[in-house]
């Protein structure tokens, strides 16, 4: 029986196995497997946000952008370093709106442009080559799973007052806390295994929490100025990529930022991990 066969719910379960599967697996890999994983999320992103564009964007337009992202997947393909990145996305993306701009839509694509650009950056430069960066992404993952689930199961038990209503109906205040209980809990998990459990740490997770909620309403604001339910339908029974990564690269981006202060831009979790 292929997915399309499959209830909606059992489509859900079984994406999101796999899924999880293959991103812990390139995850342990890390190296060139990561940076690929990084770049394809990032490049999924860029393609859904452009599709989302109200009013549409000329496929000449389309296609000028995706060849400007390109060089910013290749760069986070063959292991630029951050400050080379960073000047590569700036030019990329500068140019990508300039081109957009000829057709109106110039600062929907520099949005969209420097928002999949970054997230593929952060999670790239997050895990890099050393153990701390393994630790580092387990432990993004961690808390901003944890939280997304915990904010789904105790928001529909509790109930109570909207988060969000203008933007997301569903979200509840109960979930939002819930939420963020269950990713620190999981987050001080993760550190307590790998031996970096403090007080700093635990700051961290609860920041990281409330931005990876921030980063799925984000997503629904950017949705409903688009007016689609979905950002696309490329994984069944979720949506698009961005619906699943939203909270994930909001995180990732404040975790890398947390580290680069340190003084790491290359690579942000020693700092951390």
């Amino acid at each position: 029986m292929t997915l399309s066969g499959l209830s909606n719910l059992q489509q859900r379960v079984v994406s999101a196995v796999i899924l999880i599967v293959a991103v812990l697996c390139l995850t342990w890999i890390g190296g060139f497997a990561f940076r690929l994983l990084a770049a394809a999320i990032a490049s999924a992103m860029l393609f859904e946000w452009i599709s989302m564009t109200p009013g549409g964007l000329k496929p000449g337009h389309r296609v000028l952008a995706f060849a400007l992202f390109a060089a910013v997947a290749a760069g986070l393909l063959f292991g630029l370093g951050a400050m080379s990145m960073l000047v590569v996305i700036l030019v990329a993306g500068v140019a990508a709106s300039i081109i957009a701009e000829t057709g109106g839509q110039g600062l929907w694509v520099a949005k969209g442009f420097g928002y999949a650009a970054f997230s593929g950056f952060a999670l790239a430069f997050l895990r890099g080559d050393a153990d701390s960066g393994l630790i580092a992404i387990l432990f993004l993952f961690a808390v901003v799973w944890l939280t997304d689930i915990m904010a789904y199961f105790t928001g529909r038990f509790f109930g109570g007052a909207k988060l969000a209503p203008s933007i997301s109906p569903g979200k509840t205040w109960s979930g939002a806390i819930g939420g963020t209980i269950g990713g620190v809990a999981a987050g001080m998990i993760v550190a307590s295994m790998a031996g970096t459990a403090s007080y700093g740490i635990f700051v961290v997770a609860l920041a990281l929490s409330i931005v990876s909620q921030l980063g799925d309403l984000f997503e629904s604001h950017i949705k409903r100025q688009a007016g689609v339910k979905d950002s696309s339908h490329l994984i069944p029974g979720h949506g698009g990529v961005m619906d699943r990564v939203d909270g994930l690269v909001a995180a990732a981006i404040a975790l890398y930022v947390i580290g680069a202060l340190g003084g790491r831009l290359n690579n942000p979790a020693s700092i951390l991990f």
